[in-house]
């Protein structure tokens, strides 16, 4: 396999990790921190006769990324933070019709227009189903330039087991900051290729037609379809939950970091380590499938260990944490929205006053 170690953008390893993932067809609409990426796959993606449309809305986009899903190809888009709102029905009706694709939110600051800093602020727009219906969107969470690559076949991969829309959720720290990057350029489109998609509308020759869609109007129609979906979910959960930790086995504050977010929170441990203080760290990587089963297994003898999640909003998977937690820890927060970012030394005052 060649390799080859590249000075690269998180935007444009996104890219760069969706065309070597085997993708044939995207479409966006421009928006700040994530237009790197758009760009570059608008010079990509026709070198290798792929299709690349900028849409004429954030709204055509996905509709756009809907059509071309139903056909077995590799499809995705990408925006940020107000121009994933503006995608939520096209994401409930994939989710709805069980198709696979890829959604690739770089988040801003908000609420509303908000401004072009980085934010964590839309984590319950993307693992709740930030669209209509009981629906769950598999969510990755990458923290670095290398990540951000090599995420992109892994969402791909999830999108088309489970025929499900796939995030990847970054922020404006990640889409724009440059680090060395190792790429393989080996391309996936053949292997991918080769998995036969029975369900995927090619013409219907020489077989029965496939149906895709997600209006059901039959009685009890749309009610089969939701427990369908729920025992799919129940599968996802158990089976595809992801995680880093360090430091766990003695740590008396352990940190819950994700994304950019955890970059700071592992160098803060690392730092109060050589201090000799007993700190560890939980990065929950798939955001949905939450990974319950680290904070679940946290060892019994640990009784007096507390929690701090600190994330770039006011809170939102401290709710997920406290949750998986269920009462047995004390689960303390950090925050900064609107583009702010917890310094590390804010972050120490706050470990230091939980003593």
């Amino acid at each position: 396999m060649k390799e080859k170690k590249i000075l690269i953008t998180g935007n444009e390893a996104i890219g760069e990790g969706a065309i070597q993932a085997g993708c044939t067809f995207y479409a966006g609409y421009p928006i700040t921190p994530q237009n790197e990426l758009t760009a570059y796959m608008a010079k990509r993606m026709p070198q290798g006769k792929r299709i690349f449309i900028q849409a004429e809305s954030e709204v055509a986009a996905i509709n756009m990324v809907y059509g071309a899903a139903t056909t077995g190809v590799r499809a995705m888009t990408s925006s940020s933070s107000p121009g994933v709102s503006l995608k939520q029905e096209g994401i409930s009706y994939l989710a709805g019709a069980q198709l696979p694709a890829v959604i690739v939110n770089i988040m801003r600051g908000g609420p509303g227009l908000g401004n072009i800093a980085p934010s964590q602020s839309d984590y319950f727009q993307a693992t709740k189903g930030g669209g209509h219906g009981d629906y769950r969107n598999i969510v990755l969470a990458p923290s670095s330039v290398q990540e951000a690559y090599d995420f992109m076949f892994l969402a791909f991969d999830l999108a088309d087991k489970y025929r499900n829309p796939a995030v990847i959720l970054g922020d404006g720290m990640l889409g724009q900051m440059m680090e060395p990057l190792i790429a393989s350029h080996k391309s996936q489109v053949t292997s991918h290729k080769d998995k036969k998609k029975s369900w995927a509308l090619t013409g219907c020759q020489g077989r029965k037609p496939n149906i895709i869609r997600s209006l059901l109007l039959g009685e009890g129609a749309l009610e089969e379809l939701n427990l369908t979906l729920q025992k799919k979910y129940q599968v996802i959960q158990k089976k595809e939950q992801l995680w880093e930790d360090l430091f766990l086995d003695d740590a008396g504050i352990i940190l819950v970091a994700y994304g950019s977010m955890a970059r700071i929170a592992k160098s803060i441990v690392r730092q109060l380590r050589k201090q000799r203080k007993k700190i560890g760290l939980i990065r929950p990587i798939s955001l949905w499938p939450f990974p319950n089963k680290i904070f679940q297994g946290i060892s019994a003898k640990l009784k007096k260990t507390k929690f701090l999640v600190i994330e770039m909003s006011y809170g939102q998977m401290v709710e997920d944490v406290r949750l998986a937690i269920n009462g047995k820890f004390r689960v303390e927060f950090l925050g900064r929205a609107g583009g702010g970012i917890p310094a590390p030394q804010q972050i120490i005052r706050k470990i230091n006053s939980m003593h």
